[in-house]
């Protein structure tokens, strides 16, 4: 039996069908991962499920006691409550003493089991713990059905992984929107897609599901062409002359106002965004020198002694924890912060444009049309003259939308307003903090392609892993205690590069202690020394199957199997982590002394 069963629902919002006439079953232990573009209904879709707002038409039904935990899209602030405060709130019981104590029981497990201390403010943390909170919440009372809105949004590369690996071991039943591909594809077994008020079910993962609705959407496009050819035909027919008017079959004009009626309710696919940058003049070779800057607020170090140089052309990524100093970094780089330590140096010809983090260029009560205009009615782009409104229909802002104002945007409108007020200014150097949360799959694929094909510099922060192994030739890497290394390639790149360095400092350690030990010249006993020449083989067997069961986890089927399964893959890999540590440190030892 289904946990949840829509049947026949419609839901209208501003006049147009979010939700025309759908139906959709909910299995347990499904993990669906909703898809469409911005405004389709994701969102109205979840709080229909949530049963937070009702439907038009048709029924939702949930099976007997089956529960439904919710985390929200926003995150909310000036809370003063304590972290074990905020998730008793999620704790639906009634008041009574057994049911109290049942409830503080239930709030211990899921704050250990999440590594939340109870007692901190909620108010003091970042957002990647913020979310996990409120998830925590939302997991309290272990509900049949878990609904996620956007959950990875504001987090940083760490707390996305985190996430990742709590809701791969998850039982329940999850459905969740986001715009983080991997993210996606490391979770999803099943695709819903909203487009233009239907519901299509996808039963396949992430990239297999891109692959047929690109089939589809073709299939789709020759159709129509077909039905717009013979509806084009009887149009001709319909208005011959007296002669032809004289002799119509009755029939053929009932099925002409049939043809009319049905292209009259088609409703086209929705078009993609027209993004293109307006360029300026070429910089100088050099955009920035940075020569161990510093900078220091209060008595916290927030970039510590860096240095580096950037050349036109280069896209650079910058990835850390929320707070390390991203956007100080960035601020730092444009002259917008001086360093109190070191010196910046920036090349010449430097148009600069950028995109913020928080969105701080857009003013709330002027409509689209004004943000974006500015006072224009032509905006001109790399010697094009276009009128505001149809400038804005490349954004995908019809003439009515674009006279709305900004408050009243989604977030993946508000990222496409902005991306429109930005490109229309000629620009040699293009920085973007954060711009890929909120905007849909189509929308994001088409950022990612200005970027790539952008001429100038790009400096990009980003938590969007594949976003940034896409785009980006180098990253830098900013760490808690303010220091910033720079690494070749996109994340997976510098993953990799971590890991060897990682592995190299082990050793590297483990030389330099058996150095520093002064012991004995005592030779190796015949069992350490038969134990020396089998290590490099035990340690080659260890590292080949290391990166066996890598490459099963880098496979999408690996996740389509049960958490048992799972959880013995990645059990036995920190286990061999853990044994060739220790054979390394101990094939040091004994070769030391061998040499001795």
């Amino acid at each position: 039996m289904s946990l949840l069963s829509l049947r026949h629902v419609s839901f209208n919002w501003s006049g147009e069908a979010l939700l025309d006439d759908v139906d959709l079953e909910i299995e347990r232990g499904e993990r669906i991962g909703l898809m469409g573009r911005n405004g389709a209904g994701k969102s109205t879709l979840m709080k229909l499920m949530a049963g937070d707002v009702p439907p038009d038409e048709g029924e939702i039904k949930l099976a007997p006691g089956t529960t439904i935990g919710r985390l929200i899209q926003e995150v909310p602030d000036g809370s003063t409550q304590t972290i074990a405060e905020l998730v008793a709130a999620g704790w639906t019981g009634e008041s009574h003493p057994s049911h109290d104590w049942e409830a503080e029981q239930a709030v211990e497990r899921i704050l250990s089991r999440m590594g939340l201390d109870g007692s901190q403010n909620f108010s003091t943390l970042s957002s990647g713990m913020k979310r996990r909170a409120l998830l925590a919440q939302a997991l309290l009372q272990q509900p049949d059905i878990l609904l996620l809105d956007e959950p990875t949004n504001h987090l940083d590369i760490d707390s996305i992984t985190w996430l990742e690996g709590f809701l791969d071991q998850y039982d329940g039943t999850l459905i969740f929107v986001t715009h983080d591909r991997a993210f996606l594809q490391a979770l999803a077994t099943r695709i819903i897609e909203i487009d233009r008020g239907h519901l299509y079910d996808w039963t396949c993962d992430y990239s297999t599901f891109l692959r047929r609705k690109q089939q589809a959407l073709e299939t789709e496009e020759k159709q129509n062409a077909l039905f717009d050819k013979k509806l084009a035909v009887e149009e001709v027919w319909i208005r011959q002359g007296i002669r032809a008017r004289r002799t119509r079959n009755e029939g053929r004009v009932r099925a002409l106002k049939k043809l009319r009626e049905e292209r009259r309710q088609r409703r086209d696919v929705v078009g993609n965004v027209k993004m293109q940058a307006s360029t300026a003049d070429r910089s100088g070779q050099l955009v920035v020198e940075a020569k161990q800057i510093g900078f220091a607020y209060e008595d916290r170090t927030i970039i510590r002694d860096f240095s580096t140089v950037i050349n036109r052309g280069d896209k650079v990524g910058i990835i850390g924890p929320n707070g390390a100093g991203k956007s100080t970094l960035l601020k730092l780089i444009l002259g917008e912060l001086k360093p109190t330590s070191g010196n910046i140096r920036q090349g010449s010809n430097l148009k600069v444009i950028y995109f913020d983090q928080l969105r701080e260029q857009i003013e709330e009560e002027k409509t689209i049309v004004e943000n974006v205009g500015e006072g224009q009615e032509i905006i001109e782009v790399n010697g094009q003259k276009k009128h505001i409104y149809g400038y804005l229909q490349d954004f995908l802002f019809t003439p009515e939308r674009a006279r709305r104002p900004a408050r009243s945007l989604s977030g993946g409108e508000r990222n496409r307003m902005l991306l429109a007020k930005i490109f229309k200014f000629p620009s040699n150097v293009l920085i973007l903090d954060e711009p890929t949360n909120d905007l849909d799959a189509e929308t994001l694929e088409l950022l990612e392609e200005l970027v790539d094909s952008y001429a100038g510099t790009v400096l990009l922060v980003s938590h969007d892993r594949q976003f940034l192994n896409n785009l980006v030739t180098s990253t830098f890497v900013l760490q808690s205690d303010g220091t910033v290394r720079e690494y070749d390639g996109g994340y997976d790149d510098y993953v990799r590069q971590r890991d060897a360095n990682l592995k190299a400092e082990v050793i590297e350690k483990a030389s330099a202690a058996a150095a520093q030990v002064k012991t004995p010249k005592v030779k190796l006993s015949y069992k350490e020394r038969k134990e020396l020449e089998e290590l490099p083989a035990r340690i080659e067997s260890l590292e080949s199957e290391q990166s066996e069961l890598n490459l099963r986890m880098a496979d999408p089927a690996f996740f389509k199997q049960a958490g048992n399964e799972i959880s013995k893959v990645t059990t036995r890999l920190d286990a061999i982590r853990e044994t060739l540590h220790k054979s390394f440190e101990r094939w040091e030892s004994l070769s030391e002394r061998d040499q001795a």
